[in-house]
């Protein structure tokens, strides 16, 4: 695949080689020649059948995570959200040691502490990262999945874009099984306060926790707002909110 770079916009398919338009400009590659069906059959094709397998394993666990906080998701997400959660489960499932090749699963992988690692500290929002806007320490009791902040002050703890009058600090808990596809995700209210108010703490405490076992997932969202007569608006269109994957266990 490349990028194409002329004077004219082409979309479509000529001399075999097909133009289409995507968020990244308008790109070019070259129109298949190997039949699905010799793909799907043919034994010089093993590897190939194998890689499309655990690649279509990837994306469907990475759909599920994100079903899982369906109501969190469309707060804070950049449109490469997709491709990135996929590879990051693509990691994961790299570290099934116990299925063949073509078989290996996510389920599996996450059940190690290296493939909790590699959920850990996932950013929903590439472009609106957790470390650059929260700047502070925070607890997380993850038993009663309880996030206590102490002696934060706006001024100094919080990147706070253009044009934000108020902020609003939330947290998720989900627990999902890889392996049954089940999932329950719990939240607690939203605490909303001004971005020039002082030094406050905080404690987030989910109203209940998932009863479902599996691995269970704890977040953090940020949300920006703008207020206009005594209404408080998100902030272009939730641009700036950040949705953090705190810790798996």
């Amino acid at each position: 695949m490349a990028k194409f770079d002329g004077i004219f916009e082409i979309q479509g398919t000529m001399k075999g080689m097909t133009f289409y338009k995507t968020k990244d400009g308008l790109l070019i590659r070259a129109k298949g020649g190997v039949s699905k069906q010799r793909i799907m059959n043919d034994p010089a094709f093993q590897r190939t059948r194998e890689n499309g397998s655990e690649f279509s394993h990837n994306a469907k666990m990475s759909q599920l995570l994100r079903r899982s906080i369906a109501s969190l998701l469309p707060l804070a997400k950049d449109y490469r959200v997709s491709s990135r959660l996929s590879q990051t489960m693509s990691w994961v499932k790299n570290l099934d040691f116990e299925s063949v090749r073509g078989q290996r699963k996510v389920a599996v992988g996450i059940a190690s502490e290296s493939g909790k690692q590699l959920l850990r500290g996932f950013n929903f929002n590439a472009n609106a990262t957790f470390g650059s806007v929260f700047k502070s320490q925070y607890i997380l009791d993850p038993v009663t999945g309880v996030v206590s902040i102490a002696g934060f002050s706006p001024s100094i703890h919080l990147g706070t874009p253009q044009g934000a009058t108020h902020v609003s600090f939330s947290i998720g808990v989900c627990a999902l099984d890889f392996e049954t596809e089940e999932f329950e995700t719990t939240y607690s209210e939203r605490t909303n306060f001004s971005v020039g108010s002082g030094i406050q703490d905080f404690v987030l405490t989910p109203l209940t926790l998932p009863l479902i076992s599996g691995t269970t997932m704890f977040y953090f969202l940020i949300e920006f707002f703008q207020e206009i007569n005594n209404e408080q608006y998100p902030l272009r269109n939730n641009a700036y909110n950040v949705l953090y994957l705190m810790e798996v266990v």
